[in-house]
């Protein structure tokens, strides 16, 4: 088994699941508040359930992950269920949104969650562990995801304007692609491999929960990462907001949404030598430090230019912060668990703080405004920071540097 094709296939896989994701999530706000004509509460109820779902899913697809380890399971539902992206969308969410809004939310919430929201981190902790045992890094394979999600979003806003459809229809074409790469992914899996992972039981998660280092980064993720996710729901409305027509805002998000994303996978390239440079502490509290910055940064501005600027910040913080997240993992806890780890860990827990602040935030949007909203949740996250800084010592951390093998 070469290193190559291990890589390749994986990073194709990759690549175009990223490409489904965006086509069917980056407009998704536009789409419920121009398309079905929801409210910003509304909205923001449908991201709530949405995260409400994912709690009860994310754990599961984590043990599970854990569980068989490198076998391809878990990636095998998760394409099932992208098939039928462009059907659930057309002929079953939006008419049960406009039918009755808690019905809609409650079915859409739990087929977003588990092939998106859900999907995502156990693609990236599956791609993470194959990096290990395959000497590659996390990034260098993420990198294709970005690249993947750039391609959509350079075409997503124009076609959204034509029709909103034609990026869910993508999305389900996208799966039959996916088939083929995981089909050619070939992982080789050794007794003792498999052992390591058929050991894992409950309990060794739930020992998690007695474990400091864990609560502080339950502190970095509750008042860093889920205050950010929170705040980007509903970003795409407002920069929309800031052009003369709904329709060449969307444009515009499209192709800055695109240009962003291709930024951010060269930063996914380059992110895991900063992390390496500095560390996974200083890592998290650099993309946290970036993410207050450019929430603040957002009540202030008030014309397009400031705004794009606003977003292109994106391509700088989360490559950082999600390499970091996997060294801090890595550097500090049982190597069965990290799946659990970053799917529960960081997801389910960032999921949890989605589900109390969307209606919250959404409520805000309608009532005081975008702009004094952020002006809320950017020194919140300046302040999380800064508790996060002061709850982990240096001396916890060492640095994770994987053996680069990719011809």
């Amino acid at each position: 088994m070469k290193i190559n094709s291990t890589y390749w296939m994986l990073s194709g896989f990759i690549f175009f699941y990223f490409f489904a994701q965006i086509s069917t999530l980056s407009l998704f706000s536009i789409w419920l508040g121009q398309t079905l004509n929801l409210s910003g509460a509304e909205v923001g109820l449908v991201f709530s359930l949405n995260a409400i779902a994912t709690l009860f899913i994310q754990p599961l697809y984590g043990f599970v992950s854990d569980k068989v380890g490198l076998k391809k399971h878990v990636l095998w539902i998760i394409v099932f269920l992208l098939m039928f992206v462009g059907p659930f969308f057309i002929y079953v969410y939006s008419p049960l949104l406009k039918y009755n809004i808690f019905i809609g939310a409650i079915a859409g919430s739990i087929y977003v969650s588990a092939t998106f929201l859900a999907g995502l981190g156990a693609v990236e902790s599956y791609a993470e562990r194959t990096g290990k045992k395959y000497n590659f890094e996390y990034g260098k394979a993420r990198m294709w995801g970005s690249l993947g999600a750039a391609s959509a979003a350079l075409f997503a806003g124009q076609l959204f304007n034509i029709d909103p459809n034609i990026n869910f229809w993508i999305a389900s074409v996208c799966s039959l692609l996916l088939i083929v790469f995981l089909l050619f992914t070939k992982i080789v899996i050794t007794e003792e491999e498999q052992q390591k992972s058929e050991s894992l039981k409950l309990t060794d998660g739930l020992i998690l929960l007695k474990n400091k280092t864990f609560w502080s980064f339950v502190i970095y993720v509750l008042g860093v990462a889920c205050v950010y996710s929170v705040y980007d729901q509903q970003f795409p409305v407002y920069y929309a907001s800031m052009f003369s027509s709904k329709e060449l805002g969307n444009q515009m998000f499209g192709y800055l949404n695109s240009v962003q994303i291709f930024v951010e996978a060269g930063m996914m390239f380059l992110s895991p030598i900063i992390v390496n440079k500095i560390g996974a502490k200083k890592g998290l509290v650099l993309a946290g430090l970036i993410m207050a910055i450019r929430i603040l940064g957002s009540g202030l501005v008030t014309e397009p230019i400031g705004i794009s600027i606003m977003k292109m910040m994106h391509s700088f913080e989360l490559p950082i912060m999600l390499v970091a997240i996997f060294k801090f993992i890595a550097s500090n806890f049982d190597a069965r668990l990290s799946s659990t780890m970053y799917i529960v860990g960081y997801y389910f827990i960032s999921q949890v703080g989605q589900a109390i602040l969307s209606p919250l935030v959404g409520y805000w949007y309608d009532t005081i405004g975008f702009s004094k909203t952020y002006l809320i949740l950017g020194p919140s996250v300046f302040l999380f920071v800064i508790v996060f800084s002061i709850a982990i010592s240096n001396n916890q951390f060492s640095k994770v540097v994987y053996k680069e093998n990719i011809r």
